[in-house]
């Protein structure tokens, strides 16, 4: 279990689900209630855990209120499959000085999501 879990409010489970699902091998691991409607959906995606809670017109016309930000192995790849599956890219991938390859998507539901991959110091 994490310390800090993010939480994501959404009226779109099962898209956010597929999203996060194929794009960054979350796995389900709890879910309420265990049978019918679902209000709430555990993921782990590697060590870290994400929730997603089920809210009636969320909306994606706010401000965004969290970033997640998403270790993964080849963001040139993993870019590559962000359309495919309901979300949008707003940039990158850049090569930052601090050592991380990063690109800013933003999820079905219009959460903005960095993907960063360590490279090497130069």
């Amino acid at each position: 279990m994490s310390t800090i879990q993010p939480v994501i409010l959404t009226d779109h489970h099962d898209v956010l689900l597929g999203f996060y699902t194929k794009l960054f091998g979350a796995e389900e691991i709890f879910r309420v209630p265990a049978e019918g409607p679902v209000f709430y959906l555990g993921l782990r995606i590697g060590d870290s855990d994400l929730g997603l809670v089920a809210k009636e017109d969320a909306g994606s016309g706010a401000a965004p209120r969290i970033l997640l930000s998403i270790a993964v192995d080849d963001v040139d790849e993993t870019l590559g499959r962000v359309e495919a599956l309901g979300g949008s890219v707003d940039g990158g991938p850049n090569d930052m000085p601090w050592g991380q390859r990063v690109a800013h998507i933003k999820d079905p539901d219009g959460n903005p999501v960095n993907l960063t991959q360590q490279i090497p110091v130069r």
